[in-house]
């Protein structure tokens, strides 16, 4: 009898601490709100991911993403933030991997390493404020090198798309433009002001780090002009980052 009910016993812990980890287990997988990188330029396209200090990386940072094809995953659960880049020209060769612009250290899986500028930017906070707030944005502070936005989806309260659908490369300025190869080859990205000059006052350092003394530039205005719902320098406008709260749904899509 006491054999009976200790197996009875055994058998509810188990069943029990089964539940327990598949709950947990269906929480992080089935959390009902994915991240979507969709294709749309005529070339493939190497999606780079980055988290920021202290979040954990997705998708191990990046992989290879075929033109007219999307990759959806499971956003994290709890609070992240960080960024999504779209690297461009990416080659195998004696063994390393290598790409044109927005490279991550010469490594197809990114694992937490920041892109190479010029790169357009979209910018990431996750599951924040009193009403599990995601707040997304499309920066062209570092430069640009595709046309980007990103796309919400079910989400409660003002969630625009936002972004920048215009072809950059075609417009760019010479002495902002990036060609490869060097010199004479096609123009593919678009320096920010501050990385093509270094300037303390266009890139926004020392005197110029705050947001009365960091100003607009003509470099800026001409990513502005453009692409008006993007940041373009460093303290740009803060509303340009959108909130939406509870999105089913957050798409970036690289040539939209």
């Amino acid at each position: 009898m006491a054999s009976s009910t200790f197996l009875s016993s055994l058998f509810i812990f188990s069943a029990t601490a089964l539940l327990i980890i598949s709950s947990i287990a269906e929480a992080y997988t089935n959390s009902g709100f994915i991240l979507t990188l969709v294709n749309n330029c005529p070339y493939t396209v190497w999606p780079g991911i980055q988290p920021n200090a202290g979040h954990p990386v997705l998708e191990k940072g990046g992989f290879a993403l075929n033109s007219l094809t999307h990759r959806s995953f499971p956003a994290p659960t709890q609070h992240w933030s960080g960024r999504v880049w779209a690297r461009t020209g990416c080659t195998y060769n004696n063994g390393h991997f290598y790409c044109t612009t927005g490279d991550c250290g010469h490594r197809l899986e990114c694992n937490g390493n920041g892109g190479a500028t010029p790169a357009t930017l979209a910018q990431f906070v996750l599951h924040h404020g009193h009403n599990d707030f995601s707040s997304y944005g499309v920066s062209l502070v570092d430069g640009f090198n595709v046309p980007m936005t990103v796309t919400p989806h079910e989400g409660k309260g003002v969630c625009p798309v936002v972004g920048c659908r215009a072809n950059l490369l075609a417009t760019c300025p010479p002495r902002l433009q990036v060609r490869s190869p060097a010199g004479h080859g096609p123009v593919v990205a678009c320096k920010s002001g501050c990385e093509a000059f270094g300037t303390d006052e266009l890139c926004c350092r020392n005197h110029y780090n705050s947001p009365h003394t960091c100003r607009a530039s003509s470099f800026s205005e001409f990513f502005k002009h453009a692409c008006p719902a993007t940041f373009t320098y460093a303290h740009d406008n803060p509303s340009l980052m959108h909130e939406c709260s509870s999105p089913r749904e957050l798409k970036v899509i690289f040539c939209h």
